[in-house]
């Protein structure tokens, strides 16, 4: 019996330093990617570049509601965090090593501003590592206003329609200033997988996905449960 403990306290050191080197082996090589990025174009280029796409809006234009939903249903600490949000990321590592794969990033709204700025959509831990990083140096440079208006600018809604200005007139023929709580909603639960929940053929998948943010807003005191209730009806 002792043997067997023996040997399996082995078995784990060899397993922890097997985890360790392959971490460190992830952080160099991510750190190498975001110093690659960076190089090409620096961060305040790359900003530049965004801000001055056509039918860039600034954050006063983008509606509240719009920011309150992306915030509920994306990152509810948003707030609070400088980049990264270590519970996500502990939360994230957990459900990953259950599945034995990337199920989930735990990614921040910032994290997913600086992936679309630089980065592919391909899950590696050396990209998410990038990400981080890139995210970090955002958060350093650029208040949370900014960087939700940097975020509403660049992120795909679907059907070629990237930025909420373009979404807003492509799916509702309308200005973002004039959109309805009902538009805002389903609008901000899109990003999460446009070609599912897209709005040009409204689906019961589409409307759980409003639902969801709609939850959202009201678990993070954005919306009472009346007007939640309201918003429902109509789906």
């Amino acid at each position: 019996m002792k043997s067997f403990f023996k040997f399996l306290k082995y078995i784990l050191i060899i397993l922890v330093v097997i985890l360790i080197v392959f971490s460190v082996k992830v952080f160099n090589d991510g750190k190498k990617l975001y110093k690659k990025k960076i190089e090409e174009v620096p961060i305040t280029t790359k900003v530049e570049e965004i801000r001055s796409k056509e039918n860039y809006i600034t954050y006063e234009n983008i509606p509240k509601s719009y920011i309150n939903a992306l915030v509920s249903i994306e990152d509810s600490r948003f707030y609070k965090h400088k980049g990264i949000d270590i519970q996500s990321i502990l939360r994230a590592v957990v459900t990953d090593i259950a599945n034995m794969s990337l199920v989930e990033g735990g990614s921040t709204l910032t994290q997913q501003l600086a992936k679309n700025m630089y980065y592919s959509q391909e899950k590696s831990f050396v990209r998410k590592v990038a990400e981080a990083i890139t995210a970090i140096e955002l958060e350093k440079k650029y208040s949370k206003e900014e960087i939700l208006e940097l975020y509403a600018n660049i992120v795909y809604f679907g059907s070629g329609y990237y930025g909420i200005y373009d979404a807003s007139m492509g799916y509702f023929d309308k200005e973002p200033s004039k959109l309805t709580l009902d538009e805002i909603t389903m609008l901000a639960g899109l990003p999460n997988a446009p070609s599912v929940y897209s709005l040009k053929n409204k689906t019961d998948l589409s409307i759980q996905r409003q639902n969801m943010v709609i939850d959202a807003m009201v678990k993070n005191d954005y919306l009472s449960k009346e007007e939640a209730d309201n918003l429902k009806s109509g789906n």
